[in-house]
């Protein structure tokens, strides 16, 4: 008895995940380029439902106040994609960065997504200068 309810059980569940939504990102890391200090940059990715229930992105967060995300508010058709932009503002300092995103979703399989992004934030041509070298601050 017990092995026919836990036969049951899986192949429930297994019928369950197959009609689910789903989530896919166009990009997993995107790589903002050169980025003039004091500047900003902006990168759209595209986000997917491969699933054959709507998918409703609940959240986006950023792993710093430097970046932004703005995500989809409406549900996801399945088959369907929407953008999702990310802004990244140079706030404080010049050199390279890497950031994350991480969505949040009803998606079954995988609820939380992460993307990174990356760049560099040029240096600010207008900070002081030492008077031996001439190097940058």
């Amino acid at each position: 008895m017990k092995k026919i309810f836990l036969a049951t059980a899986f192949f429930i569940g297994g019928i369950a995940l197959m009609n689910a939504q789903e989530i896919e990102i166009s990009e997993s890391n995107v790589d903002l380029g050169n980025i003039k200090y004091g500047g900003k940059a902006v990168s759209t990715v595209q986000i997917k439902n491969t699933g054959d229930k709507p998918l409703i992105i609940s959240d986006a967060k950023a792993s710093c106040g430097c970046t932004v995300p703005k995500w989809p508010k409406d549900p996801i058709a399945p088959g369907k994609s929407a953008p999702m932009t990310v802004e990244y503002t140079t706030t404080s300092k010049a050199g390279a960065f890497n950031k994350t995103v991480t969505i949040s979703s009803n998606a079954v399989t995988e609820g939380r997504k992460i993307f990174r992004i990356k760049g560099v934030v040029e240096a600010n041509p207008n900070a002081p200068t030492t008077a031996a070298t001439g190097a940058k601050k």
